[in-house]
């Protein structure tokens, strides 16, 4: 075994050389030390005041550091909103323009019209009586001179036999006064011969000379008297006539009133309306034209006539007469259209559109709507002038709805920006694409 070297021997022997005294003066904590004394009052108060001051710190410091933090993002936003302001003021706005030119072609007037037949009548009785004989029902076609209905009026045929028999007596009483008045002629020629020669008086000679005059009157009375009678005669031979309803012209019966056995009546404020006829070979369009196409209306002028419940179908006629004169409370003029209807394809009543083509009085120029500005000025429209923005007034002459035509304010040539902006005015520079 090898003995320990001698420095550890003797550093052994250094430690177990320890004085016992001072080991017995070294105190030796007991057992209850290593548990911690509690901690007195002021001590735990001063600890929680230093607590709360670090928290208010604390507290304080995030509020103002929250602060900080907002005041920067609204200083950084403000500062946006200005450049992006200052940016889009300073932008040149981006348009669509559209180039405009005049128009002198013909300007299509579209007018609602209503249709009539252009010769229509509603046949009254002049006879009274009662229906004997009707030959004609709604619809019916007939031709002029047709019969369209006969009365019988016995009282009528009566009054004219009557009247043919005093004509009779007349003419005899007339020729009784003519042999009469011959008579005194003779008479009054042989009484003077004898004055003049002596053989007869002076009062005789007077006598016949008068019976020739009063015979002579009463002659002519008699032949007034069968002049007047005559007329009696032919006047009640034109009544029975009107025992035979005839048609005046060529037409449809569009209306029946009477039937068989009815009694009609010839008074001129009461009498019977019988039939109603219209002649529909040819129809009246009338139409009302406003003052402002008045100028370029004329007659004979074509026209076209459409119907909606007719698409497809065009109907040509010619304007064939007008009013003269504008009516002083719509300002229209009446103006009436004719058409041929030979093949009955159009009745009277029907509502139709006429299309008309009025030369223009001055050329216009059509923009859209869009190109628009409407403000309290008016109407006006933007136009691009070399960069910048040009704003003109303008005098409507139609509006069509989608589109203006423009009397003035526009040339051919202007170019229009649709959609200005809403900023628009005088020498605003704007670009285009």
């Amino acid at each position: 075994m090898v003995p320990p070297p001698a420095s550890a021997i003797k550093g052994h022997k250094s430690m177990n050389q320890i004085s016992p005294e001072r080991t017995l003066k070294q105190p030796v904590a007991p057992e209850t030390d290593k548990v911690s004394k509690p901690v007195p009052d002021a001590a735990l108060e001063r600890h929680r005041r230093r607590t709360a001051r670090w928290t208010g710190f604390g507290t304080a410091l995030g509020l103002l550091v929250l602060v900080g933090i907002g005041t920067w993002t609204h200083i950084a936003r403000s500062n946006g909103a200005e450049d992006a302001l200052q940016t889009r003021q300073n932008a040149i706005p981006l348009v669509r323009v559209q180039k405009v030119t005049a128009i002198t072609a013909p300007h299509q007037v579209d007018l609602a019209g209503s249709m009539q037949a252009f010769d229509a009548a509603t046949l009254y009785a002049r006879a009274t009586g009662y229906v004997a004989v009707r030959n004609v029902d709604i619809g019916s076609k007939v031709k002029k001179g047709d019969v369209l209905a006969i009365i019988a009026a016995p009282d009528l045929d009566q009054q004219l036999a009557r009247a043919r028999a005093q004509l009779v007596q007349m003419q005899a009483a007339f020729a009784h006064a003519a042999a009469q008045r011959a008579l005194a002629h003779v008479t009054n020629q042989r009484t003077s011969r004898l004055v003049q020669e002596g053989w007869d008086s002076r009062q005789q000679g007077d006598n016949d000379a008068t019976t020739l005059s009063s015979q002579t009157a009463a002659m002519r009375v008699a032949q007034a008297n069968i002049a007047a009678q005559l007329a009696q005669v032919n006047r009640l031979v034109e009544l029975t006539g009107y025992e035979k309803v005839l048609a005046p012209f060529d037409g449809v019966i569009t209306a029946r009133n009477i039937d068989v056995g009815n009694l009609v009546t010839s008074d001129a404020t009461s009498g019977t309306p019988m039939f109603a006829i219209a002649h529909n070979d040819v129809l009246r369009v009338q139409v009302y034209v406003p003052q402002a196409y008045f100028f370029g209306l004329n007659d004979g002028q074509d026209a076209t006539i459409t119907v909606p419940q007719l698409p497809g179908k065009v109907f040509h006629g010619r304007v064939a007469r007008n009013a003269g004169a504008l009516s002083s409370d719509t300002r229209t003029l009446l103006a009436e259209v004719d058409v041929n209807n030979a093949d009955g394809a159009l009745s009277p009543g029907l509502y139709g559109i006429v299309h008309l083509q009025e030369p223009r009085q001055n050329p216009v120029v059509t923009i859209p709507t869009q190109a628009v500005i409407f403000d309290q000025k008016g109407l006006s429209v933007a136009v691009f002038n070399d960069g910048k923005i040009e704003l003109r007034h303008l005098d409507v002459d139609n509006d069509n709805g989608a589109t203006l035509e423009i009397r003035n304010g526009l040339k051919d040539g202007d170019q229009v920006i649709l959609s200005p902006p809403v900023d628009a005015k005088d020498g605003m520079k704007v670009r285009t694409s």
